[in-house]
């Protein structure tokens, strides 16, 4: 885990590591959620790039007799 320092401008800098690792690049966007009590930062990805992300998943639920 690394810290980061506010400015005074409220910004921070994502560590290089953190930036290679998730291949943010500059001028993407990032969504900022805040999350019991703590601050969570995810990267947009181009919905081009997520086709097919979920191939292979399990659809199958398991319903009750009077719900189907």
């Amino acid at each position: 885990m690394q810290a980061v320092t506010v400015s005074p401008k409220y910004q921070i800098v994502i560590p290089r590591t953190v930036r290679k690792l998730l291949g943010i690049q500059p001028g993407q966007k990032i969504q900022v959620f805040a999350h019991e009590g703590r601050i969570e930062l995810v990267p947009e990805r181009d919905i081009r790039k997520l086709r097919g992300f979920l191939k292979g998943i399990n659809t199958r639920l398991d319903r009750e007799e009077d719900r189907v």
